[in-house]
């Protein structure tokens, strides 16, 4: 899961530049969201060994682009 926050009146640029990421492999599905205060969130669903095999992610934003640092999670399907 990577989730960022716009600068002020910057969301659809941060939203476009989100979905306009190619990553060095296609995951199995990624969609993108985006939520108030100009956030926007993208999950990516991947076939792995382990939790914590080596994966593309999206890159940080230019500082500009953004109001802090990136959000990055990964969680596994319990079910």
């Amino acid at each position: 899961m990577w989730e960022a926050r716009a600068a002020r009146g910057r969301g659809a640029e941060l939203l476009e530049w989100a979905r306009a990421r190619v990553l060095a492999r296609e995951p199995v599905r990624r969609e993108v969201f985006r939520a108030p205060q100009d956030r926007v969130l993208v999950l990516t669903w991947w076939e792995a060994d382990a939790f914590d095999a080596e994966l593309p992610e999206l890159p940080e934003p230019d500082a500009e682009l953004i109001t802090r640092p990136v959000h990055r999670w990964r969680f596994e399907s319990v079910e």
